[in-house]
């Protein structure tokens, strides 16, 4: 079947080093940025180039030019859908930016996503990869997603269960749908209980707040501690570019996590429900090394291991033969395989 031609809102030959947080060379065939679910229904079956749905782009890694059409996604628009004894109901479209909603239901006396605060990134992919920081993961806190079928062009609802969250995980990463922008999500409900506690486990969190002499913390509290720690450990993408954390924290079956244990009393382990182990990839990385050490025009940020950094004119075959060597050293080392937490374009 021919292809339908593109909409005029299409642009072509757009680059895209500047509208990704690691800033690295390459450039769309095609470029339309998204504010209505209408462009996206014009759009749909044109069996035309193959099609990618960018956020911020802060959890991209470019390999260079890329043949197909970009789905810059900026549906905006954030409000209280409704409210009942056990929540809040709240509304936003993937374009937003996260830690601005993350800011305004605080600011609007809706706790629940107080953990989640700056973390860089819009709100329609944050489901995508199911973002987790400091106990919470964003899954912990979907109702439901709207999302455009390119086929078709109908919007469709997903539930939570839907989704198939798992640990930087959902349904889109597992059926590739990101990747082909099959569906293409447009906006999102989030449900925030009433019946609030902070989640304060984690050691930096933690320690964070005792430093401030805050023992009972309110989740705006939370928020600015944990803005806090991540302003220190990250840097500003528009300074030094970067994708955040670059690798996810492994899982390991317990009787590995048990061994590391013994061998390395020092290594952060967050035991899971399903038994396994969760271990923290930026000591992993630090102990192989590679805290502070560059390859080439990359390396591994020297206030936080897991960052990996863009220190100038780097290309994507760069970040993935750093990121390749760091694996490689860590495998060696300990026997964990990691995996990096960014989409390789």
């Amino acid at each position: 079947m021919p292809a339908k031609p593109l909409p005029d809102f299409v642009e072509r030959a757009v680059s895209l080093e500047r509208r990704t947080t690691l800033a690295l060379p390459g450039q769309a065939a095609f470029y339309a940025e998204i504010r209505a679910a209408t462009q996206l229904a014009q759009l749909a079956g044109s069996h035309g180039p193959r099609q990618f749905v960018l956020g911020a782009g802060s959890n991209l890694v470019l390999g260079g030019d890329f043949d197909g059409l970009i789905l810059h996604m900026a549906i905006a628009g954030r409000q209280l859908l409704g409210e009942d004894a056990e929540a809040w109901y709240v509304y936003a479209g993937a374009g937003e930016n996260w830690h601005q909603l993350v800011s305004w239901t605080l600011q609007q006396g809706w706790p629940g996503l107080e953990n989640l605060a700056l973390i860089p990134g819009t709100v329609g992919a944050a489901p995508i990869q199911n973002i987790g920081a400091y106990g919470l993961e964003v899954a912990d806190r979907v109702l439901s997603l709207d999302a455009v079928d390119m086929l078709t062009g109908r919007t469709i609802r997903l539930d939570r269960a839907d989704c198939r969250f798992a640990y930087r995980d959902s349904v889109f990463k597992q059926e590739g749908w990101h990747l082909d922008a099959r569906l293409v999500v447009i906006g999102v409900t989030f449900r925030l209980p009433k019946a609030w506690r902070p989640l304060t486990g984690y050691g930096d969190l933690a320690a964070e707040l005792d430093r401030r002499q805050i023992a009972d913390p309110t989740a705006t509290q939370i928020a600015t501690a944990v803005s806090n720690i991540r302003s220190r450990k990250l840097p500003d993408p528009a300074t030094l570019p970067n994708a955040g954390s670059f690798f996810q924290n492994p899982l390991v079956d317990a009787a590995l996590g048990e061994r590391l244990a013994q061998a390395y009393p020092d290594l952060p382990r967050y035991p899971q429900a399903d038994g396994r182990i969760k271990l923290a990839a930026g000591w992993l990385i630090e102990h192989s090394g590679w805290k502070g050490r560059n390859l080439g025009r990359v390396g591994m940020y020297e206030k936080q291991a897991l960052v990996l950094v863009n220190r100038g004119g780097a290309c994507g075959a760069e970040v993935l033969a750093l990121a390749h060597a760091v694996q490689a050293d860590v495998r060696a080392r300990f026997h964990v395989e990691l995996t990096p937490e960014p989409v390789f374009l």
